[in-house]
């Protein structure tokens, strides 16, 4: 629907509040220097994708840093919204804004997700219906396969729980990562260790319900990841074609910038 520069462009001449200081200023502000930009379109910012997401660009922060790539994200949601999605995941306030009403993610033309409009249902409750939907597979292409990944574990994919690293995944009893090596080993994506992630996120969305997704009608909405040079040119993009289809290689969710971003530059 769109080409790349078409991408570019709209994403450079959008503004949007930012979580930080509540200000609305362009996407790209403070991008200028970067030999990278690397801008993420999220659903909601308590939807699963968005908070695993996060989850890994701070595990790699460091790496991203050292190759000069300035990280931007837009998710759907309030900046109370953002603000607590920061304080959960640690992802920089400053880099994260907001879009109310995902106007962002159609002007972009992102998978909308299932969006059926039964008669009689509000368009919240037929958010709702279409998300359940979507998470039991349908019109959300490879979402069972990877609900399955995150029970049975998977050789491909780094270990995500240090051993000493104590997860607190309610109704669970808190758990160390030498916990998994009995169910699997060590030194890769253990069965149960992504599940257990999925879980700590879910309980910590449904505690504070309200505050992550204050209007239920953009439930379905899926987003992208966009990589350009520092001349605008995109030299990556991919776009979501269901729940927890937020990565090309969800073993390993950046292991496109591998490919694209040199370990040496500055």
């Amino acid at each position: 629907m769109h080409n790349s520069s078409s991408s570019y462009e709209i994403l450079a001449l959008t503004q949007r509040q930012r979580v930080s200081d509540g200000q609305t200023v362009p996407l790209l502000k403070g991008c200028e220097g970067a030999a990278q930009i690397l801008m993420l379109v999220w659903p909601q910012l308590g939807d699963f994708d968005s908070l695993e997401y996060a989850w890994w660009l701070q595990r790699e922060a460091d790496t991203g840093c050292q190759r000069g790539i300035a990280v931007r994200a837009v998710g759907i949601g309030d900046r109370a919204s953002g603000q607590k999605f920061c304080d959960y995941t640690g992802f920089p306030a400053a880099s994260l804004f907001v879009d109310q009403t995902a106007a962002l993610h159609r002007e972009l033309g992102l998978y909308q997700g299932l969006t059926l409009k039964p008669p009689g249902l509000k368009p919240g409750q037929a958010a709702w219906l279409n998300l359940m939907l979507m998470c039991a597979g349908i019109a959300s292409p490879g979402t069972l396969r990877e609900v399955l990944r995150g029970y049975t574990g998977d050789r491909r994919a780094p270990q995500l729980i240090g051993d000493e690293e104590v997860v607190k995944a309610g109704p669970l009893p808190p758990l160390t990562g030498k916990a998994f090596n009995l169910v699997g080993g060590s030194g890769f994506q253990r069965p149960i260790e992504l599940a257990t992630l999925r879980l700590r996120n879910m309980t910590e969305v449904l505690s504070h319900w309200s505050t992550y997704v204050p209007d239920a009608a953009y439930l379905t909405q899926r987003g992208g990841t966009f990589l350009f040079d520092r001349q605008g040119t995109l030299l990556y993009e991919h776009r979501d074609r269901g729940i927890l289809g937020f990565a090309e290689t969800m073993a390993n969710p950046l292991a496109f910038l591998d490919d694209r971003v040199p370990a040496n530059q500055v």
